[in-house]
């Protein structure tokens, strides 16, 4: 979707008395960047690269010193540290899989992508009385491997792998997702589809990226488990794969895949209600003293994602189903009901052909914070907005970084952020909190633009009202503001 060629940056609206009040990290192309509620940069940890950043108690940040080259290796970080508020590295993991690629020299690199979370914490963000742990503890990171598996394809693989480290980079429990194909569900056309084209990425040697896991974490306590449902185990591991709409856990102890949605959103009445997830991103469960605890979170991407049966939209059945438009879900696992959302509705586009509705077709996510409300990160465009449980925007942050790519392309997208307690940094004073008021747009002009204070001749026509307000559009919704007939050509509503 296009943009204007400038527009606001920064934080643009904060209402005190509704946000919940602390700092967010994010991984901007200047490096790990921390923010206050303000929008003042309290901290940058330069070119500290983040798949994602997160932040930890006592000021530590995670994230990786560098990633191998595109032209070997699609989305492999080098490693994925634990740096000190000064800078130091305090905990380094690379000794994963030995490569050698021509611009390097050949040695051990993590591969990590996309997600990885520290002993304590189910989630990696703030829940009350859970904490990750900072000078000890076990770290599982998402990983890749390359596989040949002709069950699946004729392609070579970019599998993704899940391992379980100690705080000495020792290897204590792996997972690897081709070896549950058959757990995963995919129909006939499905598999045809991946036996031809696997999601081929030219870095790396057209490997196939089958799934593209993008997120994982652990349950953590729960009720579920303590009513008596085996399947949410406190340490079975929850993973969402946006190439195949596939959101599922697997049993720590066996591996299996306990708990699944997708790839086949008609497969029942309950599931249709639900809706098609596609493409989707950071599936977790809400964790323990959070409100919403044991429901699950996903930012529902939409964009073009999964293997199927040929349809206009796909004439090859690759990325087969197809939506513009994005979802925040909170779903009962149990009864797979969406008990919150926050959708183009909500967020007050009117009509589903907006080119400015809430939507971002690849990374993204979202946080419950311990007030109820939701930190969303909308990453295609850079923005992350916080809003309440009756979908009020009560702060919002553009990303003012760009990256240039080829020299030409350029983007603020921001891949996930996420919100903290102040008391997480004791390195500096809490700063003075300030309220941002939502700008009047007819007040953001730039010098000789239409406003009211330097409209020329103004004209009136008989029998229309000059006092009702316009905006171009596709229909015409009249009467009181509420419902009404819809016509063609504009949008119209009466002021009251």
């Amino acid at each position: 979707m296009g943009h204007p060629t400038i527009y606001p940056t920064g934080v643009t609206l904060y209402k005190k008395n509704k946000a919940y009040g602390g700092y967010t990290v994010y991984p901007s192309a200047k490096g790990a960047l921390l923010i206050d509620m303000n929008g003042n940069e309290v901290q940058l940890w330069a070119g500290l690269a983040g798949f994602p950043n997160k932040l930890l108690p006592g000021g530590y940040v995670f994230g990786s010193t560098g990633a191998r080259n595109g032209k070997y290796a699609y989305q492999d970080q080098l490693d994925l540290v634990q740096a000190d508020w000064d800078g130091n590295i305090v905990w380094k993991f690379q000794n994963n899989e030995f490569v050698e690629d021509p611009d390097r020299e050949a040695g051990y690199v993590a591969r990590q992508h996309h997600d990885f979370q520290r002993e304590g914490s189910p989630v990696g963000y703030y829940s009350p009385g859970q904490e990750p742990l900072t000078d000890h503890g076990n770290t599982l990171l998402l990983t890749h491997t390359n596989r040949y598996n002709p069950d699946i394809s004729h392609n070579q693989l970019l599998d993704d792998r899940i391992i379980e480290v100690d705080w000495e980079g020792k290897i204590l429990w792996e997972w690897t997702a081709s070896d549950h194909f058959e757990e995963l569900g995919f129909d006939d056309d499905a598999k045809r589809v991946l036996r031809e084209n696997p999601s081929l990425r030219e870095a790396g040697g057209n490997v196939g990226d089958w799934l593209h896991i993008n997120s994982i974490s652990t349950l953590g306590p729960n009720h579920w488990y303590e009513e008596g449902d085996d399947r949410f185990h406190p340490d079975n591991i929850i993973w969402d794969a946006r190439n195949a709409n596939i959101l599922g856990i697997i049993s720590k102890e066996t591996g299996k895949v306990v708990w699944k949605l997708g790839p086949d959103f008609n497969e029942n009445e309950t599931v249709r209600k639900l809706g098609w997830i596609i493409g989707q991103h950071h599936l977790h469960m809400i964790p323990r003293g959070l409100p919403g605890e044991g429901d699950l979170l996903v930012y529902d991407n939409g964009g073009a994602a999964g293997y199927g049966a040929p349809n206009p939209a796909s004439p090859t059945g690759l990325y087969y189903a197809v939506r513009d438009y994005s979802r925040v879900l909170q779903i009962n696992p149990v009864t797979l009901e969406i008990v919150w959302q926050y959708t183009p509705e909500e967020a007050g586009n009117v009509l589903s052909m907006d080119g400015s509705k809430f939507y971002s077709p690849y990374i993204s996510s979202a946080q419950r914070l311990p007030n109820g409300n939701t930190l969303i990160t909308e990453g295609s465009d850079g923005r992350i907005f916080e809003v309440t449980q009756e979908h009020e925007v009560v702060w919002e942050y553009i990303n003012p970084y760009y990256n240039t790519v080829a020299g030409k392309y350029r983007n603020n997208m921001v891949y996930r952020a996420y919100r903290v307690p102040y008391e997480w940094v004791p390195q500096i004073p809490k700063p003075e909190e300030t309220e941002v008021e939502e700008t009047e747009i007819s007040d953001y002009r730039v010098p000789g633009a239409s406003s009211e204070r330097n409209a020329g001749k103004v004209t009136l026509i008989e029998g229309v009202d000059p006092n009702r307000h316009l905006s171009t559009g596709s229909g015409e919704v009249s009467g009181d503001g509420d419902e009404g007939e819809v016509a063609n050509f504009c949008v119209v509503s009466v002021k009251r």
